[in-house]
């Protein structure tokens, strides 16, 4: 059982499911152009630039990739990658090292296992060095247009806020969210959840007295509920 907005009461899995499609839909009127903010032309492109987004900005990818993207045009190149210059084009991305291990390793998998073609299913994905779940659901909702969760970090501390569960663990927390919106919505929703997380619901202080879901939030009041106040929390894009 969920609480809701109103004294925190318990809340049935129906009213639960009301109130999430709400929320969904409220953030569709709010974000109308929310969309995955790292740039790509192709699948493998999206898949390297979410592996080297880790711990990193995606603006900071963004001026990485298309150095990274002009010298590796295929995923064969990827593979037979010196590593020493990829470390270096990357190395402003953090982890410089152990994501240069990944590229060159899901490169390889990718010509050996797929024939050079990034696979379209969450099971071979997954297979691939430094793809887990998160990027591969990146991946398959939008380069290949199979809905998936991307359950990053704003979308879990979001999801948690919003009460629709207490799951810390990713892979619960996609599932319970799975069953609360209709399949379509899977991919925009993510990307929906991640803007309002990077513009109004933040970490430490949400700009609570602005947000379009405080009606149906029972964590309204964590952050400034004044207007005045929490309109100075708002933050807009591109994300350094």
């Amino acid at each position: 059982m969920a609480t809701n907005a109103a004294g925190r009461k318990p809340e049935s899995q129906l009213a639960l499911v009301r109130r999430a499609r709400k929320m969904n839909r409220i953030l569709a009127e709010t974000y109308p152009d929310a969309h995955c903010e790292l740039d790509f032309r192709n699948p493998l492109e999206l898949l390297v630039a979410t592996i080297l987004s880790a711990q990193c900005t995606d603006k900071r990818v963004n001026m990485v990739t298309p150095i990274l993207f002009a010298k590796y045009p295929t995923v064969e190149d990827y593979a037979a990658a010196d590593r020493e210059e990829m470390e270096e084009i990357i190395r402003s991305t953090g982890f410089f090292r152990a994501k240069t291990n990944s590229i060159i390793g899901m490169a390889q998998a990718v010509c050996d296992r797929y024939g050079g073609e990034v696979p379209a299913k969450l099971k071979d994905l997954v297979t691939l060095p430094g793809v887990g779940r998160k990027t591969a659901n990146v991946v398959l909702g939008n380069a290949f247009d199979v809905p998936g969760l991307t359950v990053d970090t704003h979308f879990q501390r979001l999801v948690r806020r919003f009460g629709w569960t207490e799951e810390t663990d990713p892979v619960k927390i996609e599932h319970v969210v799975a069953e609360l919106l209709p399949k379509r919505d899977w991919t925009i929703f993510s990307h929906r959840v991640i803007w309002h997380g990077r513009r109004i619901c933040h970490a430490r202080r949400p700009a609570c007295g602005v947000c379009p879901l405080a009606a149906l939030c029972p964590s309204y009041g964590t952050g400034p509920t004044g207007e005045a106040e929490a309109r100075k929390l708002v933050r807009s894009g591109p994300f350094s």
